[in-house]
C-alpha cells in the first residue's frame, strides 16, 4: 500500500475520533443544559416524539458520554471502537433527527457529524499508522 494511501486512512481514522469526542461532548452539553434550565429549549407542539426535556437530558448524557469514550478507543486502533462507533454514530443521528423541534440547528449540525463519522469509520479497514 503507497504512503499517501496509509496517510489518508490513517487521517479518516483520526477525523473520526476527534469528531466523535466533539459530539460526545455536545451531547452532554446539552444534556446538562437541558437538566439545569428546563426552560432553554422550547419545542413544538403536536411533535411526535414529546418526551420531557429532563428525559432528553439524561439520553444526550448518556449517548454523549458512549460517544466520547469510543471516540478515545478509535485513537487506540480498538476495533471494538470502530465498530462501536459507527453503530453510536448512527444512534446519534437518529436522536438528533428527532430532537430537531427542540434544537435545529445543533440538530442538523449533529446529523451532518454523524454522518461524516460513519463514512470515516467505514472507509478504514487497516492499521493506524500513529
Amino acid at each position: 500500500m503507497s504512503e499517501s494511501t496509509t496517510a489518508w486512512r490513517s487521517g479518516l481514522s483520526t477525523f473520526a475520533g476527534i469528531m466523535m469526542m466533539v459530539l460526545g461532548g455536545w451531547w452532554i452539553i446539552a444534556g446538562l443544559v437541558a437538566l439545569f434550565n428546563s426552560e432553554f429549549y422550547v419545542v413544538t407542539r403536536e411533535y411526535i416524539f414529546q418526551f420531557d426535556v429532563t428525559t432528553w437530558g439524561w439520553i444526550h448524557i448518556a449517548l454523549g458520554i458512549a460517544t466520547l469514550f469510543a471516540g478515545f478507543g478509535v485513537f487506540q486502533n480498538a476495533t471494538w471502537a470502530k465498530v462501536v462507533g459507527v453503530t453510536l454514530a448512527v444512534v446519534n443521528a437518529l436522536i438528533a433527527f428527532s430532537w430537531l423541534p427542540w434544537y435545529p440547528i445543533w440538530g442538523i449540525l449533529a446529523v451532518a457529524v454523524s454522518i461524516a463519522v460513519i463514512w470515516a469509520l467505514s472507509t478504514h479497514d487497516e492499521a493506524m499508522d500513529f
